[in-house]
């Protein structure tokens, strides 16, 4: 079985910019992509590309944060210019790239979704270029009450999610296929992750659905696990952390795109090689023990560059769990309008995964 893990997305109306890396770690070292060099490259370095590119990047432990760790990039790459910004949330990286802050960035499938629908949300123009990860266990309903064993116990209860996110989704349509009516039976709350132990902590929600560290932090304060995006992928209704671009940038850059698909490529297969090297990794960005990161790769499945650009996702079937994500966001009164297969399918780029797959 492939390892697994989470992302998430939230409010799209969440505030400010935020650049921060993490500092002190319990992982005996900090993050060290600042000192990459040409000989950490595992390929030829490229050094024909200058582009400038603006990441943003999310704390979830995945294949992304140890090519940001290991500072493949910046060592494959030694003559483009790469920030790296973080994101809170996929709403957050959303609003970037409506101001023009950020050239990729990783979000969840649902704001992909509302993102690549009808109206355009702040005039974004982004394709997905690569998945993450398909999520599963790693984004869970945890709930504080021990009696409480399925979703339908929850009714009048105030459970928290991040708007607009993957768990959003998966939470509403937990709820619908319940028979709860998510306006009426129970109090759904917009929280960022990183406020929900304080408000669980001071018995403000019963619930909460979220991902990693945050969940395992509530698991910790004695919260127990009733659903999670595996169930509702079983359900019909997948979520993904998905790597995105404009397209301005992708048409712009075919050669930056490839060299970091290829390194999402071996990142991912470190984590499924030598998952303990790639904890070490996910552990310095985002200051946790390796050990649970490690432990949190079994929530999320990850693939590598040529399972992503066949039909079952980038080739194909992704553009079909985009368009039925639509159809339900709608009837939620997410978006306004649901597109066609082919208008979801237009914001799909599988030539990264493809190039790197082919390398």
């Amino acid at each position: 079985m492939k390892t697994r893990l989470n992302r998430g997305g939230a409010a799209l109306v969440a505030a400010a910019l935020a650049v921060s890396l993490a500092g002190c770690v319990e992982s005996d070292r900090t993050s060290n992509a600042a000192a990459a060099t040409e000989s950490d490259c595992p390929w030829t370095p490229d050094e024909t590309v200058d582009t400038t590119a603006r990441i943003a990047w999310q704390a979830i432990p995945n294949a992304d944060v140890v090519v940001k760790d290991l500072g493949l990039l910046e060592a494959c790459l030694p003559n483009a210019d790469i920030t790296w910004v973080q994101a809170a949330s996929g709403g957050d990286v959303v609003k970037y790239y409506g101001s023009g802050d950020v050239d990729l960035g990783l979000m969840g499938s649902s704001p992909a979704t509302i993102a690549s629908s009808e109206p355009v949300v702040q005039d974004v123009d982004l394709a997905v270029v690569w998945v993450h990860d398909v999520i599963g266990d790693a984004e869970s309903l945890i709930v504080k009450d021990p009696s409480i064993t399925d979703i339908s116990g929850l009714k009048g209860k105030k459970i928290a999610v991040p708007f607009s996110s993957t768990a959003h989704y998966s939470l509403l349509q937990a709820l619908t296929e319940a028979g709860l009516d998510p306006n009426k039976d129970v109090e759904v709350i917009n929280l960022d992750p990183e406020k929900m132990p304080a408000a669980w902590q001071g018995d403000q929600v019963d619930a909460a659905w979220v991902w990693d560290p945050v969940q395992s932090q509530l698991l910790e304060d004695g919260g127990e696990r009733i659903l999670s995006s595996a169930d509702t992928a079983e359900a019909g209704r997948p979520t993904f952390d998905l790597g995105t671009a404009s397209r301005e940038f992708i048409a712009a850059n075919p050669e930056f795109l490839t060299q970091w698909a290829k390194a999402q490529d071996y990142a991912v297969k470190l984590i499924q090689d030598d998952p303990e090297k790639a904890a070490e990794s996910v552990g310095a960005v985002l200051g946790i023990d390796p050990a649970d990161a490690q432990k949190q790769f079994a929530g999320l499945t990850y693939l590598t560059a040529a399972e992503q650009a066949g039909p079952d996702y980038l080739g194909g079937k992704l553009a079909d769990d985009l368009l039925t994500t639509a159809g339900f966001l709608l009837e939620q009164g997410g978006i306004e309008k649901v597109g066609t297969k082919a208008d979801y399918a237009e914001h799909v780029d599988a030539t990264p995964a493809e190039s790197a797959a082919g390398a």
